[in-house]
């Protein structure tokens, strides 16, 4: 049975389809304008002559970029953060989600009532400072990664996906003599793997994009992750840090080597995503069936 569908409904899909296509435009040719910048001349820049394709093509920003220590250093610790920090976040977030889902645990209600404030209240910035002050986080790059530990959002959309896991599962294996740290290993995270891609991937964008928190309690120049980096490309056109001296430097080369910088740091996360994506679609729909 062939399915006609009214004029209205052709209307309301082409106008969706317009919507959606001028909506991913707006979000897509600034993306482009940052690449043929990249690769274009410092006089075309100048000129204003630059829009989504390279004028006068080269490659000179990139051989800086790739030849300035700091720019290395700063990319390597924010691989450093988004790898050390994305397994601390998924191994404190199953820790405290599994309990929290689980019926037979007195007292879960009060804890998730306890972690839904944190989703309303936020602590002041300087308590938070000194705290981390008193128990010598400032200046470390755990200060980048252990007070973010446990997002709420992501513990409720974890602790959805667990308490969707048979109980019967669960005392079977408690039949046969398996522990508590057995039952996550060897049932619950294989059982999980869409709901840990989904958060993997929020808390990965999120570690990558670590910037206030290294603002605020990071002074050490050598540690600054690669936001704070091209923070100081943007804001202070500080280009002396590199050593490169065979680089000559104007204002314009200035923007050049910011739209390099602003692709590098871009291009690693959104090549994560292709290995994650059919997980995540499966994570996103958590909660939208209801048996």
């Amino acid at each position: 049975m062939v399915r006609r569908d009214s004029l209205s409904r052709k209307t309301f899909i082409w106008f969706n389809y317009l919507f959606l296509t001028l909506l991913a435009l707006t979000m897509l040719l600034p993306f482009l304008n940052v690449i043929a910048q990249s690769f274009s001349s410092s006089g075309a820049i100048d000129r204003g002559e630059v829009m989504f394709w390279p004028v006068e093509f080269t490659l000179g920003y990139y051989e800086y970029v790739f030849g300035d220590v700091s720019i290395w250093r700063a990319f390597a610790i924010s691989v450093y953060i988004t790898v050390a920090g994305t397994f601390i976040n998924l191994v404190a977030t199953s820790s405290l989600a599994y309990p929290l889902s689980r019926p037979e645990y007195v007292g879960r209600r009060y804890v998730l009532l306890f972690v839904l404030l944190t989703m309303i209240f936020s602590a002041p910035l300087i308590p938070q400072f000194i705290l981390m002050r008193e128990i010598g986080l400032v200046n470390t790059l755990w200060a980048l990664m252990l007070p973010t530990a446990i997002s709420a959002f992501n513990l409720f959309v974890l602790r959805t996906f667990f308490a969707q896991i048979p109980a019967e599962l669960i005392d079977s294996a408690r039949m046969d003599g398996c522990s508590e740290l057995r039952v996550i290993w060897n049932i619950m995270l294989p059982l999980s793997k869409p709901a840990l891609a989904t958060i993997g991937i929020f808390y990965s964008v999120t570690n990558w994009n670590k910037y206030m928190d290294a603002l605020y309690y990071i002074n050490d120049r050598t540690k600054y992750p690669l936001q704070v980096k091209l923070r100081e490309l943007l804001i202070t056109d500080d280009l002396a840090d590199s050593g490169n001296l065979a680089f000559e430097v104007t204002s314009h080369s200035i923007q050049g080597v910011q739209m390099a910088v602003i692709l590098v740091a871009t291009i690693p996360i959104i090549l994560v995503y292709p290995f994650l994506q059919k997980y995540f679609v499966k994570g996103m729909m958590i909660g939208s069936i209801k048996s």
